[in-house]
């Protein structure tokens, strides 16, 4: 197989996916950003990045804070629709019929919608380019019980997540293993006359 040179930039794919939303004054909006990521897990914290054209940007710096909201496939559609047209044009909310709840320790709104809702607030901002990267620490996380059991364990999984690769939108797909699966013990197959000898003990 041949390799074939290709222009530096940013193919590092595929990404999560994220409604923000934000708030500051009577200005609400929602941005949906392919650049997001973990930071650091102890604080807990994460980056957003985003140009300083955008709407949402001057919206963020401001107030200092927004929320990370996740997608799912049944979100798809408004995904894709706050990241094409601009709050300085349309209320998001309500082409995107999408309902603000809301927050714990922030003044922006949660997206009810979403299957989990990250509160954050912002540490740090660096100016790296065309894009400018929000750190911010994880002051509250919602999640959705619709996904909790009885044993309060939380199937993320089981809400259908949106992943964004190279132009595209996709659901996750079948799962292959899970963490730490490839050097986790197989468990040894017992025969059944070592079964039976074990029973009559």
């Amino acid at each position: 197989m041949a390799k074939i040179d290709f222009k530096p930039g940013n193919m590092l794919y595929p990404l999560p996916v994220v409604l923000v939303s934000c708030a500051h004054g009577e200005k609400t909006n929602l941005i949906t950003i392919a650049w997001a990521g973990t930071v650091c897990t102890n604080p807990p914290m994460v980056s957003i990045s985003v140009k300083p054209e955008r709407y949402s940007y001057s919206i963020i710096k401001e107030s200092g804070e927004f929320v990370i909201n996740l997608t799912t496939s049944a979100l798809a559609n408004a995904t894709d629709y706050c990241g094409v047209r601009s709050g300085r044009d349309v209320n998001k909310w309500k082409e995107c019929n999408l309902t603000p709840a809301p927050a714990n320790t922030v003044s922006c709104p949660l997206v009810a919608e979403s299957p989990v809702n990250i509160e954050c607030q912002v540490t740090e901002i660096k100016e790296l380019g065309s894009h400018h990267m929000f750190i911010a620490k994880v002051t509250a996380v919602h999640v959705d019980d619709h996904y909790m059991d009885e044993k309060k364990t939380f199937h993320l999984n089981d809400s259908d997540l949106l992943a964004y690769s190279h132009g595209t939108y996709f659901t996750l797909g079948d799962s292959l293993g899970s963490f730490g699966y490839s050097v986790r013990k197989k468990r040894k197959k017992t025969s059944k006359s070592t079964r039976e000898k074990s029973h009559k003990k």
